[in-house]
């Protein structure tokens, strides 16, 4: 196992020990900081990245070796604590960049904003993260590849960098005073993620806030203007995929209907929220209203319980998936990454309330079930022994059958003629 996976390992079970922690200090403050739907969306973000990180991987680290290798202007020794130290500022240097960009380039922006698309701020936020970041996100790093910092030091201090950034993810820890003054904390951070006219777009350090003390982007958290979390263009949607598209679309749907070739270059590149005028004047939007109501589609207990059931089972796949992908064939790594990304996708209908998400459920339970049962394997498991197989197939079974019953109660509880009431 190399040295980004092995941390990865050991960081996983930190995460969520620190997500049961901060659930049960919000409840003794009597707080209310996570609703479920929105976290299961917000972990299933974090579990599409992870995958699409796989294949990704070898293509991004890749390019940053070859530039090492052919561009490097020195050749710094990964031995050295000097190098590692310097490295670590560096990226975080780079990374103000790219954070800054993300949120004032369009392009960027369209794979940036799936961080920011929760109305909560906890921690379940933090592994919030995008899957098509890895399109343009690594050109920012490459002056550090051109400098000569080696490939092993760049991976290791960008997962601390990275992980720094976790903790940062919450409403519960307040000032800090000096430490607020030099690092990202969760103060500053809570300004970043505000939509809130006074805090729109500032505090981009990753670990540092000294950037943006420098560069002009600070803002400091004002007690009279609490933060209001989200985006100007609410998600309003629990399906993974369209959380990683909807900007895209949007911005694609703007360049069509623009009538001057200039206009449709210029909406990926200017900042997020600008549009031609021709296009602004015939499909014209809502203007943002920071008092909306939040998106919270109600679902009955029994919903939700079976929906974060159903959730820590695809959340083992995946790290299943993750422990595999070194040893599958690209077809059955590609074909287990489709099945759980339409499995999330199928899971997040669901807990939007409607009937669809339902009859997507029992589809994907099939299929789960239809997958040992025919073949008598799993992806990357040729050969199930027969108890593990029977539970394979009896799982989805059961769930189908619990699915039903939840759903059913629910409808006879409420009567109000909906398949899941509201």
């Amino acid at each position: 196992m190399n040295t980004q996976e092995t941390i990865i390992t050991w960081a996983t079970p930190v995460f969520f020990a620190l997500i049961a922690m901060e659930l049960l200090v919000a409840r003794l403050r009597r707080r209310n900081v996570y609703h479920s739907s929105d976290a299961i969306n917000s972990l299933a973000l974090g579990v599409i990245s992870q995958i699409v990180g796989v294949f990704s991987k070898i293509l991004t680290l890749g390019i940053y070796a070859w530039c090492v290798q052919h561009l490097a202007a020195f050749s710094l020794p990964a031995n050295n604590l000097l190098v590692w130290v310097t490295a670590l500022i560096a990226y975080d240097f780079c990374y103000y960049w790219l954070h800054r960009a993300g949120h004032e380039v369009n392009i960027l922006w369209a794979a940036h904003v799936v961080h920011h698309q929760s109305e909560d701020y906890n921690l379940s936020t933090a592994l919030r993260q995008t899957g098509s970041g890895v399109l343009l996100g690594w050109l920012f790093y490459l002056p550090m590849a051109v400098i000569g910092f080696p490939l092993e030091v760049f991976v290791v201090v960008a997962l601390i960098d990275l992980l720094y950034q976790f903790w940062v993810h919450t409403e519960l820890v307040g000032r800090l005073g000096w430490f607020d003054r030099v690092f990202c904390s969760p103060s500053n951070h809570r300004a970043h993620h505000a939509v809130n006219d006074k805090y729109l777009d500032h505090n981009y350090g990753g670990i540092l806030i000294v950037w943006d003390r420098l560069f002009g982007t600070f803002v400091e958290e004002d007690d009279k203007d609490p933060p209001v979390y989200g985006t100007r263009a609410p998600l309003r949607s629990w399906n993974p995929l369209w959380a990683n598209a909807e900007v895209y679309w949007a911005t694609a749907k703007d360049a069509w209907r623009a009538r001057r070739w200039r206009d449709k270059l210029l909406v990926w590149l200017k900042p997020p929220g600008w549009r031609p005028a021709d296009v602004a004047a015939r499909f014209p939007k809502a203007d943002f209203d920071i008092q909306r109501a939040r998106f919270q589609p109600a679902l009955s207990r029994g919903l939700t319980v079976y929906s974060l059931v159903q959730f820590a089972l695809l959340l083992g796949m995946a790290v299943q998936f993750l422990d595999l992908a070194k040893h599958l064939s690209l077809v059955v790594l590609g074909g287990y990454a489709v099945f759980l990304v339409l499995s999330l996708t199928a899971l997040g209908a669901l807990t939007e309330g409607r009937r669809v998400g339902v009859v997507l459920e029992l589809v994907r339970l099939l299929v789960t079930a239809a997958i040992p049962l025919l073949t008598g394997g799993w992806f990357g498991l040729p050969q199930l022994s027969g108890s593990v197989l029977g539970a394979m197939v009896a799982i989805p079974a059961l769930s189908a059958l619990v699915l039903g019953w939840v759903v059913l109660v629910g409808h006879r509880r409420e009567g109000t003629g909906k398949v899941i009431p509201g």
